[in-house]
């Protein structure tokens, strides 16, 4: 049965823990929904909630990490990585501490919140910073990995972690590696290349597709930096279009880390951006602001039907 994401990383942190007494995990005030308690049960000496402060929080992870602990700072993603930028650039990307970033409720996924509490540019911030990885789990297994792969390798780590339930797409024996994309499902007439509820928007949008006769490789991007330059050369040349899919601004987030890799590659293939469209959300039920902003498989299919025409 699919957990929600969040859920998962708790729990894996929970484990971590019990084998890696370096692990400590920080939260403002919002524990029982970033899903860190669960931590902090397990091991409540190495927890600490501190608060609404989140730039305070962000500061005294750098701290700790200076004397060979590995922090885990935790709080809703639009929180994260605004209130705790300064701190997280100033101080951890720029000495390049060993500092991790859980932002909970990524995208809308704190759908009746609207957008105080949207995270919609987070990829945008934190891909911006030196020394800073940027990973975004798309199931339980991605996310199981990403979070053991930020205990066990040096360096600052965003993980952009979803409220929400998403289905299972790999095993628990499936191989990840950072600067890596997945080929989930195969095609020839067209990539869409999308990260974390997209990849599963995308497989229904390509599933729709293959109906009309259109032949959609869809490929995970679960690496946004660093990415799989290889893959989406490889993806461009074979299919000849690409279309990015993300539950985020379409400037600055996956879709321009895409772009950027074909522009220095000479890659002029059609390219589509499926995300929101440069403008703040609203509060609603989450699939109904899904289909709105155009986020879902819907969209996916109409950013697909966009680039073959331009392929043509």
């Amino acid at each position: 049965m699919p957990k929600a994401i969040r859920e998962v990383y708790g729990t894996v942190l929970a484990e971590l823990g019990d084998i890696n007494e370096d692990i400590v995990v920080l939260d403002a005030d919002l524990s029982g929904s970033t899903k860190s308690a669960i931590f902090g049960k397990a091991h409540p000496e190495r927890f600490f909630n501190m608060g609404i402060a989140e730039q305070n929080m962000v500061a005294t992870a750098a701290g700790m990490s200076t004397v060979g602990k590995i922090p885990f700072v935790n709080t809703f993603t639009v929180f994260l990585t605004s209130l705790g930028l300064l701190s997280a650039r100033d101080q951890i990307c720029y000495a390049n501490l060993n500092v991790k970033f859980g932002g909970a409720y990524c995208g809308m996924s704190d759908a009746l919140d609207g957008a105080s509490h949207h995270a919609t540019e987070d990829i945008a911030i934190m891909r911006a910073l030196p020394n800073m990885k940027v990973i975004v789990p798309s199931d339980a297994a991605s996310t199981r990995w990403a979070t053991k792969y930020a205990v066990d390798n040096y360096g600052p780590m965003y993980l952009r972690l979803s409220r929400d339930v998403y289905p299972d797409l790999y095993t628990e024996e499936t191989r990840f590696e950072l600067g890596k994309g997945a080929v989930v499902r195969e095609g020839s007439d067209v990539t869409v290349i999308a990260c974390g509820l997209l990849v599963h928007k995308a497989m229904e949008a390509a599933e729709a597709l293959a109906g009309k006769g259109v032949s959609v490789r869809v490929v995970d991007m679960y690496s946004i930096k660093p990415i799989d330059r290889e893959l989406i050369i490889k993806c461009a040349r074979e299919t000849g279009a690409i279309v990015c899919a993300e539950e985020h601004n379409i400037f600055g987030g996956l879709g321009s880390a895409v772009s950027e890799v074909l522009a220095y590659e000479g890659c002029g293939v059609p390219t589509e951006f499926v995300g929101i469209q440069d403008t703040f959300t609203e509060s609603a039920p989450y699939n109904e602001l899904l289909a709105k902003y155009g986020v879902d498989a819907d969209g996916v299919i109409a950013g697909v039907e966009k680039v073959l025409k331009r392929k043509k």
